[in-house]
């Protein structure tokens, strides 16, 4: 079994948007192929050659989708410590040039940089993860080596 950690947030985001797909998009697509193979010639069929990539991004999707929501571990917020970083966490960390840095540790999927959260998976969280306030972790970028200062560690907004 390859259990993976998940968010309460994000297992109810990722579980919507796969059921959205699969009870809605899915088969409005579909419907959508078959009266568009009704029309007749397929291989100058605009709405028909549209429809199939739609469809096969769709379930291309849904295939992802479900590999995440398998075998999960949803981490509510009463099971963060903040005693050191760990998934789930807030944590607020300072860089070689002084630039301030807020995130949250996440599970893979449900990342976004807008939100300011990272994957458990990225190189960056990795590093992070089990260091107390005032440790620097040592993480290897594509542009070398950087230190990061932990300056605070709270819960995050998972639930």
């Amino acid at each position: 079994m390859n259990n993976s950690l998940i968010t309460k947030k994000g297992f109810i985001k990722l579980k919507s948007e796969f059921d959205y797909l699969s009870q809605k998009e899915r088969p409005k697509t579909v419907n959508g192929v078959a009266v568009a193979a009704a029309e007749g010639d397929r291989s100058e069929n605009a709405e028909y050659i549209y429809g199939k990539k739609k469809l096969r991004e769709i379930d291309k999707r849904l295939q992802y989708l479900s590999k995440l929501l398998k075998d999960t571990i949803i981490i509510d917020s009463s099971k963060v410590s903040t005693a050191i970083v760990s998934f789930g966490c807030k944590v607020s960390i300072l860089d070689e040039n002084n630039n301030k840095k807020t995130f949250t540790i996440v599970g893979e999927g449900e990342s976004d940089l807008k939100a300011h959260s990272i994957s458990y998976k990225a190189i960056v969280a990795k590093a992070l993860l089990g260091k107390k306030i005032g440790e620097i972790a040592e993480v290897e970028l594509q542009k070398g080596l950087v230190e990061y200062e932990i300056l605070s560690i709270e819960v995050g907004d998972i639930d």
